[in-house]
């Protein structure tokens, strides 16, 4: 009954926290549309920190992105019968909040110091711990009959978290490349271009916190995972013991 209950509170949050999402990024997506036809264009201000088309062309972008992400944890939970836990729903929706609505549509990236590095350390633990509930959903399966060791799950969790954030990087060049936008930072944001390494420096720096999180990640789940695992098998071997001992207490 305790437990029930304790599932259907997080199940709440996890309601509340979708709603507050979904709503955000609706209103941000009409507040933006409308500005996009009232700014003006890239160089036409005088005003020093005046947004531009192209900075709320990103934003109706990556709000449209937002809303359509949201819903793919429930589209692989009803096509492929997988059951998400509710910390990552919850974990999930944070992220999407903090990165396209407090990040993009209210401008964190460039008024709240390493908010993109904080995001990115974030998104690449919360990424590895994806990757081992995965794993862990795989390998109680019962009609899936592979099992694999504290290592190797621990070595799917951290590529998995790797190649998604590396996904994104690609999926940002491409954006900027054909929208001329600004998402991988290599300008200010007074549209001054950077040149030479610093235009590399926020890629290259979003690549190496992706990794450094999914390997912390990946270390603790291995060390969690491997303490379990020898646990199993002290139990498995006291039980088989007390098999034995029954079995010779019966011959006599």
């Amino acid at each position: 009954m305790e437990r029930k209950k304790t599932m259907k509170t997080k199940r709440n949050w996890r309601k509340i926290i979708g709603i507050i999402l979904f709503v955000t990024l609706v209103a941000s997506i009409v507040h933006v549309t409308i500005m996009l036809f009232l700014s003006p264009q890239e160089g036409s201000s005088t005003e020093r920190h005046a947004l531009f088309k192209s900075d709320y062309t990103l934003m109706l972008i990556q709000c449209i992105l937002g809303l359509i992400v949201m819903m793919v944890p429930s589209f692989i939970e009803r096509k492929w019968s997988i059951d998400i836990p509710n910390y990552m729903y919850i974990l999930y929706f944070i992220f999407l909040y903090c990165a396209i609505y407090l990040g993009e549509v209210r401008s964190f990236y460039y008024l709240i110091p390493h908010w993109d590095t904080v995001l990115h350390a974030f998104s690449g633990a919360m990424l590895g711990a994806l990757g081992f509930s995965l794993i862990s959903i795989l390998n109680n399966t019962k009609s899936i009959r592979v099992k694999l060791s504290p290592f190797f799950v621990s070595l799917f969790a951290f590529c998995f978290a790797v190649a998604v954030g590396t996904l994104w990087e690609i999926y940002e060049y491409t954006v900027d490349s054909l929208l001329a936008l600004n998402m991988q930072k290599y300008m200010t944001a007074d549209g001054t271009p950077l040149i030479g390494q610093k235009a590399l420096a926020d890629t290259m720096k979003d690549l190496i916190v992706d990794t450094c999180s999914a390997l912390a990640i990946s270390a603790i789940g291995y060390g969690i995972n491997k303490s379990d695992t020898r646990a199993d098998e002290d139990a498995g071997f006291l039980n088989e013991e007390y098999t034995i001992l029954n079995t010779n207490e019966g011959d006599y």
